[in-house]
């Protein structure tokens, strides 16, 4: 490990003279730095950043619990954004077509999509729907905002296995003769 060391260095202006010879010292000399007094100070340099092991990409402040998680496994991760979320041209849309339309279903199939929806839900004055996700992560979505709100919306219904097609293959059929479902998906 390297180490620093600090020096004291006073120009030859500043340094205090030697006393005159005297006959105790017998025409000697003292050497002229005699009387300077060095100190050394040794101290590690301070370690550069660790090299990022993985990139994560979601919006900023959006990786927090993959970079803590891969911390823990002394994973040093660098958080550069490539996606960052708009709302869609019809967005505002949302909240009349909640109040206005009765569906049997509301499917929502990522956790992004689960906050824009919760907040055209809000915007409409909860209106009583019934909601379909595709898996865990969507419906901690739900579950942390409801939490806090303590609204009347619960996740009726998230597939034995988290994709597309097993959620459309086991979601439960309306009793009409057809099933009127709310899919708010991005813009491509």
């Amino acid at each position: 490990m390297a180490t620093t060391l600090l020096l004291l260095l006073l120009p030859p202006h500043a340094l205090p003279l030697p006393p005159p010879p005297s006959s105790s010292t017998f025409g000697r000399r003292r050497p002229l730095f005699a009387s300077l007094k060095l100190r050394a100070c040794s101290s590690p340099p301070p370690l550069p950043p660790p090299e990022p092991k993985v990139v994560v990409t979601r919006e900023e402040g959006k990786n927090v619990k993959l970079i803590n998680a891969l911390a823990t496994y002394s994973i040093h991760c660098l958080e550069l954004p490539l996606i960052k979320h708009a709302q869609g041209p019809d967005a505002s849309r949302l909240p009349a077509l909640l109040n206005d339309t009765e569906f049997d279903w509301i499917v929502v199939t990522s956790p992004e999509a689960a906050a824009v929806f919760l907040d055209a839900w809000k915007a409409a004055g909860n209106p009583k729907v019934k909601i379909a996700v595709v898996g865990a992560g969507t419906a901690s979505i739900f579950n942390e905002v409801l939490q806090f709100n303590g609204q009347p919306l619960d996740v009726a219904f998230s597939p034995s296995k988290a994709t597309g097609k097993v959620l459309a293959s086991e979601l439960p059929k309306s009793t009409h003769k057809s099933c009127k479902v709310l899919y708010p998906a991005s813009v491509k």
